[in-house]
Parts: structure tokens; C-alpha cells; sequence
């Protein structure tokens, strides 16, 4: 889009009086939702995008993602998702759809310019934004929206650089047909596990096992019509403890044990679980899969030696591939690690507010939270927030 009509130039404004637009740095569905926040309450937005599309994280998924939230919770301020994407949205129409709201809401959208560094200004009224080809771009406020999926976690296991076997995050895991017949460990138990592993089931792998570190919550996406999303947004301002007893009888109801097949049911609650940044798995056919022995829970991986992959209990197995549903990091040190706003042992903004910390005036955060109520129904909400926060604070 740098070279759309969406484009602004990068430039300081001609005549004094005109006031530098708010930088938002990222063009997935948060810093457009919050662009369009912005504008909302009368502030010029100017969406700054690394890659040479929005919504570049959305294009990577693999190919049979689908939103685990509803399509009517899941539209982004402004703009309804279309009827036609069907309940359960698929990977490319929400990439259809981030690529519609631009247009739709004629958002100033830059791509090709990465910010590598977030400055006060000299004289600490503002903002200074450090970019790719010497850019310096100044703006009494910033949203950094760079994505909580932004830079792919692999673990520091011993022995994986002389593994010979084929290892690979899940980020590069595209479909199943380069592993039929391919004997597949997928190591975590996430979404992005889970969903891959059955997959690969479906898609001729040989063998599929999931190495399992700890047991996840597992609830069903829709039980008689009423998705779990739902619950999760009548649920998340109770109590933590009345949500795991609460949680714990529905699933015992929903989900069948699953402690022959090796994977018990968790012994922490699962709200307790959200807390800590773990979200519930959402069931797309993996229960099936493990009940019917199509899909083999092991224990965790512990190392690597040659052709061989070390596990929790000394079992040693030598799968063709192993593909790492390990989660990822927000890769914020570089661009605001300086500022004090991180939290130091999980690498995102620090929770002193719903979108900036206090110690950081002008700075404002979107999209770092994964809530059970559903990530683009807060970015929504979020945005509402941040116009209303940021137009407050600029000088008339």
C-alpha cells in the first residue's frame, strides 16, 4: 500500500499549526482497529506497516485456520464482518476482510517501514519513532500494535543443532500434504497444536504424536449453538476461583476423559490457567482424534540426540519431522525494552492499564493480552479506549 492512494508521505507538515498524526505501528487487525479509534475522536492516524500488506501475521497462518470466535463478535469497529464468511471465519476472509476495512474506512496505511525504536522526544512532550531508511518521524502519541504472535519461540532444548531429523516451528507449517506418510511429533498442546495434529491426521500423515507438557484445558467451540466464546465474556469479570468450579463441572459435562489415552483432565483450574496467559483449547476434532487413537499424546520433550527425540519419561522416539506449536514472543525489547514498560519475565507491556502504562504517558499498547472473551472483540474495544485516551491528551 505504499504506493496506494491510502499512502500518505512520510513527512514533517508543511505549516506549524499542523499537528504530527498519531503514529500506529502495525497493520494487523489492531493497529487498524485502533486507527480507526483514532479517527473516531478527531485524531489523524497513520498506520505504519513493516511488510508490504496488511494483516501480514493473518497470511501466514496455516491453511485451515478458522476463528475460534464468532463472526459477530469478531468485526472490528465500523465495519461488520459479511454473512457469507459463515460463523466460523476462515484464515483468508480475515485477511479479505482487514484488506476491505482499509478501504472501507480510507485509513492512511504505510507499509514497507519497519520502526525499530520508540524515543521520548529532547524535550519529553512527545514522541520520537526511529524507521527504516533514516526515517524520524515525530507524534505526541504512539499505539504499538506489532502483534502478540510476532517473533516464533523455539525452545533452548539441548542437542538440537546436531539433530539430523527435520525440525520446524509451526509458524512454517503450512498444510499436511508435505507429511503424508510421515511419522510427525508436534510438540505442545495449544491451538496451534492440537488443530495442526489433526490436520496432519486428516491429511495422511502415517503417525501423530503430541508432546504434551501440560495438560490443557480442552473445551468444546459450540455446545447446542452456544459458543464458548460467549461464556467467556459472561465469565471474565467473575471471580477467578467461582470460573474454575464453574468450568471444571462443564467440562467434566462436554468433554469426555481423556486419562486412557494419556491425557488426564488438568489439576489447576482453568480460569486460574487464562490468568497466566494460557488459553483453553478450543476442539476442532482433536478429542475425536485422541479417543479413537488416531492421535497419540506423549510427555515433553527434553532433548535432542542425533536422529533421536528425548522425552519426559525416557521414552526415545525418531519421528521424521518434529514440528514446534511452541507459541511465540512479542519481540518488544528492541523497540520499547529501554522505556521500562515491559514486564521482564513475559516480554509484554506491563499491566498498569488497559492500554498504557502510567509511566509512559503517550504510549499506548493494543493487542498483548490473549482474553477467553476473544482477541479481536477486545482490539474492538481497545480502540475505542485509545481514541478516547489519546484525543484527551493533545493539546487543543
Amino acid at each position: 500500500m505504499a504506493d496506494s492512494p491510502h499512502a500518505p508521505a512520510l513527512s514533517t507538515p508543511e505549516r506549524s499549526h499542523e499537528r504530527p498524526p498519531v503514529y500506529v505501528i502495525g497493520g494487523g487487525p489492531g493497529g487498524l482497529a485502533a486507527a480507526v479509534g483514532l479517527r473516531a475522536h478527531g485524531v489523524r492516524a497513520v498506520v505504519l506497516e513493516k511488510s508490504d500488506r496488511v494483516g501480514a501475521s493473518w497470511r501466514g497462518h496455516y491453511d485451515r485456520l478458522h476463528l475460534h470466535t464468532t463472526r459477530r463478535l469478531s468485526g472490528l469497529p465500523g465495519l461488520p464482518m459479511p454473512r457469507r464468511f459463515g460463523r466460523w471465519v476462515a484464515r483468508d476472509d480475515v485477511v479479505r476482510y482487514l484488506e476491505k476495512y482499509v478501504e472501507h474506512h480510507d485509513l492512511e496505511v504505510v507499509t514497507g517501514v519497519e520502526v525499530t525504536r520508540v524515543d521520548r522526544t529532547a524535550d519529553g512532550a512527545g514522541w520520537l519513532l526511529r524507521a527504516t531508511g533514516g526515517r524520524e518521524l515525530t507524534s505526541a502519541a504512539v499505539v504499538v500494535a506489532t502483534g502478540y504472535n510476532h517473533t516464533p519461540h523455539l525452545p533452548d532444548w539441548p542437542g538440537t543443532s546436531s539433530y539430523t531429523g527435520k525440525l520446524l516451528h509451526a509458524c512454517e507449517y503450512r498444510n499436511p500434504a508435505p507429511f503424508t506418510g510421515q511419522d510427525v511429533l508436534v510438540v505442545g498442546a495449544g491451538n496451534t497444536g492440537t488443530e495442526i495434529a489433526v490436520d496432519l491426521i486428516e491429511g495422511g500423515a502415517a503417525r501423530v504424536r503430541v508432546a504434551v507438557r501440560t495438560t490443557p484445558h480442552i473445551v468444546r467451540r459450540s455446545t447446542l449453538g452456544w459458543p464458548a466464546q460467549r461464556t467467556g465474556v459472561l465469565c471474565r469479570r467473575l471471580p477467578v476461583a467461582l470460573v474454575d468450579r464453574l468450568a471444571a463441572q462443564l467440562g467434566k459435562l462436554s468433554v469426555p476423559d481423556l486419562s486412557a489415552q494419556g491425557l488426564p483432565r488438568p489439576d489447576t483450574g482453568l480460569y486460574s490457567r487464562v490468568r497466566e496467559g494460557a488459553i483453553p483449547v478450543q476442539d476442532v476434532g482433536f478429542v475425536d482424534a485422541v479417543r479413537a487413537g488416531k492421535v497419540e499424546p506423549v510427555a515433553a520433550v527434553t532433548s535432542f540426540e542425533s536422529d533421536t527425540v528425548v522425552l519426559a519419561d525416557d521414552t526415545r522416539i525418531t519421528p521424521d519431522t518434529v514440528i514446534a506449536a511452541t507459541g511465540y514472543r512479542q519481540g518488544l525489547e528492541d523497540l520499547v525494552g529501554h522505556l521500562d514498560v515491559l514486564d521482564p519475565a513475559t516480554g509484554r507491556p506491563r499491566p498498569t492499564s488497559r492500554s498504557t502504562p502510567s509511566r509512559a504517558p503517550g504510549l499506548h499498547f493494543t493487542g498483548y493480552t490473549n482474553p477467553i472473551s476473544g482477541m479481536l472483540r477486545e482490539l474492538a474495544l481497545d480502540a475505542g479506549r485509545i481514541g478516547k485516551s489519546v484525543a484527551a491528551q493533545l493539546p487543543a
